[in-house]
């Protein structure tokens, strides 16, 4: 879909749809109102006969509006104008998406931009409307032999603002097309099977992605490199599969080449059956969506080398199955982490963490200014926080600040939980230097401890997406977060 700035008048506007805002109770927007009145009271007669009365997200396609230049024009419900904020608004935008997208416009221009919304600027309002208009119309269809998506579809969305927001309008096209191509990246690697998209397919994924930047460097280490490095407790959790792992690293070089770089650490089980400590059969198959962590650099990276930023930014992937075998680990088994510690593997389903440690040292020959790893970890995750917020734990309050900032600037929340040392007794064991479990009690939070043994040397964050990652159900897929919030977080970075 191509984006463009407009500055027109919404009866005068040639294209196949105008998009207008509608406030409740029958409140036409600015735009609306400018519409209506040349097109000599329409819309206030279609409102006074009840076909809409702006409930947000509610939509009104119209036919041919006799007075004004466009085809059709779109009224979208947005709400209380008193209570028209950044989640309302972003309602409103992917109503109308899925409403045009479906009307056989090929074209059309919104206007949506242009309204208030409460702490938001027409920098955040141009960009959220690319983002979410590109994820309303997303499709999850290309292995399906029919495809799904709309015969006529939406191809060309422009943005109008004032003649002064013209310059603005265009960055927040450059950064918002940037970021939904992530985001997608990011979805459609989740939502592929675990046959297809398996170690060695993300590896060629992140190889394809080097290919077209200069400034991506990208190499990936074998098993028998990780066994050199003694990345014990990653190889124990890869023994049960065939399909051998892999660790991915990304180098994105757009900064001073003595500047520290930005980690990102995402775990990449692309099949999680609970090795064997199985997982129950019901719903196995969203398993698939364990190496959303992974997605999620891949998906950020891409945004990386489409806004060229000026940074420095590196992106590591441990990749890898979690399967039941004669050879795969067992619980009881005792790993040596490439720290050297040693950990008692007491739930075999506990694999997230044990590549995602080694991955974290391995981290340190990168000199870092921060890292954050991202993972599906614990569905105790989920219980806590349940699919609107992912679980943040730090190490660092000023890191943690920033990337909640973030997360709230890109509609990409997190919630910070605590990191306190009074959880750590609960990782003790008997037979090693910790176990892998922590028991039923602060399961997240028990998780990021064990993650915080390994990360001693550098400010460190942690984000638990495992309720945020994907959708179940009838909605079932993979979101693309928190591709947003990270790239947010880089964003605020150059800025800052």
């Amino acid at each position: 879909m191509k984006f463009t700035v407009k500055n027109e008048k919404p009866a005068s506007v040639k294209s196949g749809c105008v998009v207008l805002g509608v406030f409740e109770k029958r409140k036409l927007s600015d735009a609306a109102a400018r519409f209506d009145k040349t097109t000599r009271g329409l819309l206030t007669k279609l409102l006074h006969d009840g076909e809409m009365d702006g409930s947000c997200g509610q939509t009104l396609l119209v036919h041919y509006p006799r007075g004004a230049a466009c085809e059709r024009v779109l009224l979208v419900g947005c709400g209380k104008p008193r209570a028209f904020n950044d989640r309302n608004y972003s309602k409103a935008v992917a109503s109308a998406a899925q409403a045009v997208n479906t009307s056989g416009a090929t074209d059309a221009v919104s206007f949506l931009a242009e309204l208030d919304v409460t702490n938001r600027d027409v920098y955040w309002k141009a960009r959220t409307l690319i983002e979410g208009t590109r994820a309303a119309v997303f499709t999850a269809d290309e292995l399906k032999s029919k495809k799904t998506r709309a015969q006529r579809p939406l191809r060309r969305l422009g943005i109008n603002v004032t003649a002064g927001d013209r310059k603005v309008a265009h960055q927040a096209i450059t950064d918002g097309e940037a970021i939904a191509a992530g985001v997608e990246l990011a979805r459609s690697l989740g939502n592929l099977p675990g046959n297809i998209c398996t170690p060695s397919y993300l590896a060629d994924q992140a190889r394809e992605l080097g290919k077209r930047s200069d400034r991506l460097k990208v190499s990936v280490m074998d098993e028998a490199g990780m066994k050199k490095l003694g990345m014990g407790s990653l190889l124990s959790v890869a023994r049960g599969s065939r399909e051998p792992a892999r660790l991915i690293s990304m180098e994105y070089n757009g900064g001073a080449s003595d500047a520290k770089p930005v980690v990102l650490v995402g775990k990449g089980v692309t099949f999680d059956s609970g090795g064997i400590s199985i997982k129950p059969g019901a719903a196995m198959d969203e398993m698939k969506f364990d190496m959303c962590g992974a997605a999620s650099v891949l998906g950020t990276m891409e945004a990386c080398v489409a806004m060229q930023l000026p940074l420095n930014v590196v992106g590591v992937i441990p990749a890898t199955e979690n399967l039941p075998d004669g050879n795969a680990s067992k619980p009881g088994d005792i790993v040596t982490s490439m720290s050297g510690q040693t950990i008692e593997v007491l739930n075999t389903d506990a694999e997230g963490r044990l590549i995602l440690c080694d991955a974290l040292t391995y981290c340190e020959k990168f000199k870092p200014a921060v890292v954050i790893d991202i993972a599906t970890l614990t569905g105790a995750c989920v219980i806590a926080l349940g699919a609107h917020a992912a679980g943040l734990l730090s190490n660092n309050d000023v890191l943690a600040e920033a990337l909640l900032a973030a997360g709230e600037t890109a509609g990409d929340r997190a919630w910070r939980m605590p990191l306190w040392d009074d959880y750590q007794p609960q990782l003790d064991s008997n037979f090693a230097d910790m176990a892998n479990i922590g028991g039923r009690e602060a399961g997240t939070i028990t998780a990021a401890c064990f993650l915080s043994r390994f990360t001693g040397n550098y400010d460190w964050a942690h984000l638990d997406i495992a309720g945020v990652a994907w959708k179940g159900g009838k909605e079932k897929g993979a979101t693309g977060r928190p591709v947003a919030l990270l790239t947010q977080y880089l964003l605020d970075r150059c800025a800052g």
